[in-house]
């Protein structure tokens, strides 16, 4: 059987520190905003080249707090993708904001910053793209427009951990950015785990009174906030990881760019890399006609395979009041057509092969 991600493979690999770390915790039992959450912050913001980092309980609220802390209230609008995990627009309408979906470029499946302005409206505070599968959005474009007009920019990471743009890391551009350390992401934890960047003091701080019940000094609580720390567990796991996220990151291009090579001369559309900045292949995404076909083969032979995502969130029945009539054309077809493969830093050169030869078989079929 070959997964979509190898668990087991990674902390077989690193299953010696990873259970010391922990029994460490164990013995100490500092659980709660302990010593390796408030050192993992630091270090993760040395490695993003930002100012704060501030731990969450998960991606979604690293996106709800991040909105929150810009001062994003009920009744705003937030421009956003339809063609995303629903955390992105779920976090928007947390707060009473609605989520505006913008359609998606057809190569990187990213928002498209040419139809970005046309959506912006008298009650629009905030702009969210997210770098979609690990490939940074096109910030420039973006940052440049929401200056402009007078909007936050807040990045959707939680698929991006260690992509760069323009020599920056994603998540270090936006007033924050929101990142998941959800167990199958590229920095990924044993349980969820999300973690806020910026570069404002300030924003730093709400989010972290946020966090915390709304409280900076203890039993005194200056507003409603939330239940959303990082466990300390959590963190030990992440600090471990993280001194290794550049090898992840660039195995999984191997694998990414292996794929692409050897499945070329076929009618697929494999990922595409706009040069903008490097991918880190979270997914490898690639679209095809044929997409039921090549799903079935592979679960015969023991692959798996999935669709991220099969609906787009404007169709998704959650908005479908909000949303009726609303056509994202780009969305829609990518939503019909995309198809991921197995990906992950310790996929062998092997798997790579047999997957490879099995999709390769669909069209060697009469």
């Amino acid at each position: 059987m070959i997964p979509m991600v190898d668990l087991k493979a990674q902390y077989a690999r690193f299953k010696d520190e990873i259970d010391t770390g922990l029994q460490t915790v164990l013995s100490e039992c500092a659980f709660i905003l302990g010593p390796n959450v408030k050192a993992f912050e630091q270090e993760a913001a040395a490695y993003l080249g930002v100012e704060q980092a501030v731990g969450v309980a998960s991606g979604t609220d690293a996106l709800l707090l991040s909105l929150l802390a810009a001062g994003v209230q009920a009744g705003d609008e937030v421009i956003t993708t339809p063609f995303t995990f629903i955390a992105t627009a779920e976090a928007i309408r947390y707060i009473g904001a609605r989520p505006v979906f913008v359609d998606i470029e057809p190569r990187t499946f990213n928002l498209n910053p040419a139809l970005i302005e046309a959506a912006i409206t008298a009650k629009t505070t905030a702009v969210m793209p997210v770098h979609l599968f690990g490939q940074p959005a096109d910030l420039t474009a973006i940052q440049s427009l929401c200056e402009r007009h007078g909007l936050h920019l807040i990045e959707d990471c939680a698929q991006s951990f260690g992509a760069r743009l323009q020599g920056r890391q994603t998540g270090s551009f936006g007033i924050s950015a929101g990142f998941s350390f959800f167990p199958s992401k590229n920095l990924g934890g044993f349980g969820d785990g999300g973690l806020v960047t910026t570069r404002s003091a300030e924003v730093a701080d709400r989010v972290r009174m946020l966090r915390n019940h709304g409280s900076e000094i203890r039993y005194h609580h200056d507003v409603v906030g939330y239940n959303s720390r990082l466990d300390e567990m959590q963190a030990v796991i992440l600090r471990i990881k993280l001194r290794h996220i550049d090898e992840f990151n660039q195995n999984r291009r191997r694998v990414a760019h292996h794929y692409s090579e050897r499945l070329a001369d076929l009618p697929v559309t494999t990922p595409f890399e706009d040069g903008l900045g490097e991918h880190v292949y979270h997914q490898y995404t690639l679209l095809t006609d044929r997409r039921q076909a090549i799903m079935d083969r592979l679960k015969a032979e023991g692959i798996a395979s999935a669709v991220y995502y099969p609906i787009p969130l404007h169709r998704q029945a959650v908005f479908a009041a909000e949303q009726a009539g609303v056509s994202l054309p780009v969305a829609e077809s990518v939503a019909e057509r995309c198809l991921s493969l197995p990906i992950y830093p310790e996929l062998a050169e092997s798997d790579i092969e047999r997957i490879v030869a099995v999709v390769r078989a669909v069209w060697a079929t009469p």
